[in-house]
């Protein structure tokens, strides 16, 4: 598991952490792209309108438009996101 603090600390920072849960803020400039990481279990609370693109391990990718207030959950997953033209700005929970 490809931890994204230490790998990306210009784009995720730790807020909180115990032994149940990590939440991490996430700040994408316009255009601004991160590389291969890993997520557990998560609830990700959007902060902004935004699109995303996400690139997976095997290559495949896929663009996501976000809103303002949205939660989402997401399992276990590696990806390479990338803010397409808005900034991002969003909470993660990561359940441990």
């Amino acid at each position: 598991m490809i931890d994204p603090v230490t790998a990306d600390p210009k784009h995720y920072s730790v807020e909180f952490e115990n032994d149940k849960v990590r939440v991490l803020r996430v700040n994408y400039g316009p255009g601004e792209k991160s590389v291969m990481h890993s997520h557990p279990d998560t609830v990700a609370v959007f902060l902004s309108d935004a699109t995303a693109k996400f690139t997976y391990p095997d290559g495949k990718s896929e663009d996501a438009d976000v809103k303002a207030g949205e939660a989402a959950w997401f399992p276990p997953h590696d990806h390479l996101p990338e803010s397409k033209h808005d900034p991002v700005h969003a909470i993660l929970v990561e359940l441990k």
